[in-house]
């Protein structure tokens, strides 16, 4: 491989894991009842998704045998990042007008 796309891999790599961390502390803050207020599992749940997907994250690589599980890793933070995310933040807010 060329050394422009090792260093790509490798990127890609490590840019994934603070993603992951975010993911995981975000869902760490929050109120278990804002989970259940916005109709998504449990926090125990996206805990263990977000704390799964970013041990995926970190133990497998992008580029290796191993990538199904780190695509795998990255979809389960990034589901929490786009779907459950903005709800939790959208219920703890409340309506304001």
């Amino acid at each position: 491989m060329p050394t422009f796309a090792i260093l790509l891999v490798k990127v890609i790599n490590w840019a994934a894991l603070p993603v992951g961390v975010f993911a995981f502390v975000h869902a760490l803050l929050q109120r278990a009842d804002a989970f259940t207020a916005i109709d998504r599992m449990t926090k125990p749940a996206w805990l263990g998704i977000t704390g799964g997907g970013t041990a995926a994250l970190a133990l497998f690589s992008f580029a290796d045998f191993t990538m199904m599980f780190w695509i795998a890793g990255l979809v389960a933070v990034l589901v929490y990042i786009v779907d459950v995310r903005p709800r939790l933040i959208e219920v703890q807010r409340g309506n304001r007008w």
